[in-house]
This record gives C-alpha cells, sequence and structure tokens, in this order.
C-alpha cells in the first residue's frame, strides 16, 4: 500500500504525477492540497487569510465559514476534480472525495488554538479539527474494486459539520489504518533541506533517533510536517519519503531514490 501526499503549492508538476503513478501498479491513496488555489480565491473574493502560531510555534490557518466555502471551491472542486481528470487520462481510475464523504475521514473539533497577542495568551476558536478516525469501509471498498482514492479537505467532525485540519495528519492516521508501506511527500523543494535557503541542502537520509531534533529545528510549514511524520515512523516500519514534486517525472525520482527517506 502506498500513500501520496501531494502538495498544494502553484509550482507541483500534477500532470508528471498522473503520468508516473499510471505505471505503479501497487494500490495507492492519494491525498492533496490546493493552498495556493485557495489563497488565490480568497484575493479574488476578498476573503481575508489569517495565520495563526501557536505558543508551541505551530502555524495553523484560523478556518472561519467564510473560509471553508472557500475551501470546498479549491480543495473539494477545482483541484480535486482536476487531479481525478488528469488520472483518468492517464488510465487511473480515480474517485475523488473529501472527508465528508460517506464520513470518509472524522475528525474532533479543536477546543481553541493557544496563541499570543502581544503579552497576551488568547485562546482562539475556529472551524478546525484533528482527524481521529478513517472509514476503513469505504476506502476497502474503492481499493478492492481497483479505484485509486483522491482525498482531500475538508473533513467532518463529530457534530456533523465541515471542518479544516492538516492533510499531514489526514495522511498520517491513513498510513497506519491502511498498513501503508510508503509514505510519499511530494512538495516544492528537492526534499528536507539542512539549510532551508539552500536547494544544494538535501539530506538524504534522517533516521527515527534524529527526526525530533530536526523537528524542534523547523520552522512554519516543515516543522508541523515532521510532527506528523514522527506519528508514522515512530509508530511502525513504514518508510517516508519527502521529495520534490515539481520535476518532470516526481513519482519515478522518488522510486528512484531521489529525496530524504525517514525512518
Amino acid at each position: 500500500m502506498l500513500v501520496i501526499k501531494i502538495g498544494g503549492g502553484e509550482t507541483i508538476n500534477l500532470a508528471g504525477i498522473a503520468c508516473d503513478l499510471a505505471s505503479v501498479e501497487t494500490p495507492k491513496v492519494i491525498v492533496h492540497g490546493a493552498n495556493a488555489l485557495r489563497d488565490e480565491l480568497a484575493r479574488r473574493m476578498g476573503v481575508e487569510k489569517r495565520v495563526l502560531t501557536s505558543v508551541s510555534g505551530y502555524d495553523s490557518v484560523f478556518s472561519d465559514a467564510e473560509l471553508i466555502d472557500v475551501m470546498l471551491m479549491a480543495y473539494a472542486g477545482v483541484r480535486n476534480k482536476r487531479l481525478v481528470e488528469l488520472f483518468q487520462r492517464n488510465g487511473v481510475n480515480a474517485v475523488g472525495l473529501t472527508g465528508l464523504d460517506g464520513a470518509l475521514v472524522r475528525a474532533v473539533r479543536n477546543k481553541g488554538i493557544r496563541v499570543r497577542e502581544g503579552s497576551k495568551t488568547l485562546i482562539k476558536r475556529d472551524l478546525s479539527g484533528k482527524p481521529v478516525a478513517i472509514n476503513r469501509k469505504l476506502l476497502g471498498l474503492l481499493l478492492d474494486n481497483g479505484y485509486t482514492p483522491v482525498v482531500t479537505m475538508p473533513l467532518i467532525d463529530e457534530r456533523n459539520v465541515a471542518v479544516n485540519s492538516e492533510n499531514d495528519d489526514m495522511v498520517a492516521l491513513m498510513s497506519a489504518v491502511l498498513g501503508a508501506e510508503v509514505v510519499v511527500h511530494l512538495i516544492e523543494a528537492p526534499g528536507f533541506l539542512d539549510d532551508e535557503n539552500d536547494p544544494d541542502s538535501v539530506v538524504a537520509r534522517i533516521p527515527r533517533a534524529e527526526l525530533k531534533r530536526r523537528e524542534d529545528a523547523a520552522r512554519g510549514r516543515m516543522k508541523r510536517k515532521l510532527l506528523a511524520i514522527s506519528r508514522i515512523v515512530t509508530s511502525g516500519s513504514t518508510k517516508v519519503v519527502i521529495a520534490d514534486g515539481r520535476t518532470e517525472s516526481p513519482v519515478a525520482d522518488v522510486l528512484a531514490g531521489k529525496g530524504t527517506l525517514i525512518g
């Protein structure tokens, strides 16, 4: 079983990924983002995007009802269906789903995000949550009949309300439920960089014992990604690869050993 997370950056080579996956016979689940498209649509619609940084140093997008609507357009709409189209054109029988559909990914609503504003610590509450359960029966129905699930936000919470979450957390949970042998993160960088400003500083391998140190030193989106990856590699034998999603053949490059192997 292969789980592939396709980043939501604007330079990700979606067509190349779809072409590569046509020759991968291993059962696979695709999870994708659409953050660049979300931000573009938000600008067009005059919707403000607010990024919160928790007291522990992790960034997240403040998700009110207006932003959830934009996400539905960007993630569940344009990006998901265009990806399904690309897969179908390359002979991959893809089915596009959000966590809402068939309660595929259940979340628990966050109680609030602790942030610092000046000298005060505040609790910010929004429509976000943590993924806690995967509808394995629905995924199995698709996988066992030759379909490739293409999954994205939003998720469904305990009140049956659409909520935002971290795709990397969903990938970690899905990996555990499906018993994935390999999880691939395709991002807008050649792999994990020792120096985030130097694209030639790719770290070939990060052993389990080194992952916490790397997470503590990381910033922004990579810090949260490493936190989610640590849950995957410390709970079993799954291997994780962070690799470049912008190349001509992103998946073929991973199979050829490029990127950063974690675990």
